[in-house]
């Protein structure tokens, strides 16, 4: 999307319209050409790839019973070894496994801070409106949204690295229902990807964007972040006041 993108347009944001615009899942299908392409560009960008399940049904290709992640984690355990950016690797496996999704593995050229749906188009509307540069975009399910950040790295020096509750990895995330930071060992699912229930991940703001430095979107994003929980929290105030009549 233009630089102009979330600007208003008359009374109303392209962020907004955009939002209300969107297509329907099943006619977001990418075709495979479209796929690969796709996927070929994020690897131009330098980030690393891996093959990952996909949805049968409601169910997950994987076959485990009770999955806790349908669709969304890798095929493989060696996932971080496996994950390449090489081109040739990756047009064999699009290829070979047309129903697969991919991951991008985290925490080496890029990091992802992964936040509520809700929180996330409010914070990427700020930011764009603030001028300040947001990298790729996109929509996760009916739920997240993810912001790729350039990498925090591994710092020489360990106490650099500040232990923080938003760090996240594969095995954690339903431990942190707020702001999720993915980066060493974790992973995120890469657009175009489908999701049991007729859901899909795909790029608001694609690959081609650069990766800006984290640090430049947490101030907003945790605070969309923190107006979300307190919405939240209000309204499940307001329904339990309402579920429990006073008896007379």
């Amino acid at each position: 999307m233009g630089a102009d993108f979330g600007r208003s347009r008359g009374t109303e944001s392209k962020f907004s319209q955009w939002f209300r615009r969107r297509p329907k899942p099943q006619d977001r299908d990418v075709d495979d050409t479209a796929r690969e392409a796709l996927l070929l560009a994020v690897a131009e960008a330098g980030m690393p790839i891996a093959p990952a399940a996909h949805p049968v049904g409601y169910r997950c290709s994987c076959e485990r019973i009770g999955c806790p992640t349908p669709a969304r984690h890798p095929i493989s355990f060696a996932w971080q070894t496996q994950s390449t950016t090489d081109s040739a690797q990756i047009e064999r496996w699009a290829r070979s496994q047309p129903q697969a999704n991919f991951i991008t593995a985290t925490g080496m050229i890029h990091d992802v801070l992964d936040v509520p749906l809700t929180a996330g188009k409010q914070a990427l509307e700020r930011l764009l409106a603030a001028d300040i540069d947001v990298g790729p975009v996109a929509v996760s399910g009916d739920d997240r949204m993810l912001f790729f950040t350039a990498t925090r790295g591994t710092p020489e020096d360990e106490d650099e690295w500040w232990p923080c509750e938003l760090d996240c990895h594969p095995e954690t995330m339903d431990e942190h229902p707020g702001m999720r930071w993915h980066c060493r060992g974790s992973y995120v699912l890469l657009p175009p990807a489908m999701l049991p229930g007729e859901l899909d991940v795909h790029w608001v703001r694609g690959p081609e964007n650069p990766l800006p430095d984290p640090l430049t979107l947490l101030e907003t994003l945790t605070d969309a972040c923190a107006q979300y929980a307190d919405t939240a929290d209000q309204s499940d105030l307001d329904h339990d006041s309402v579920a429990w009549p006073l008896s007379r």
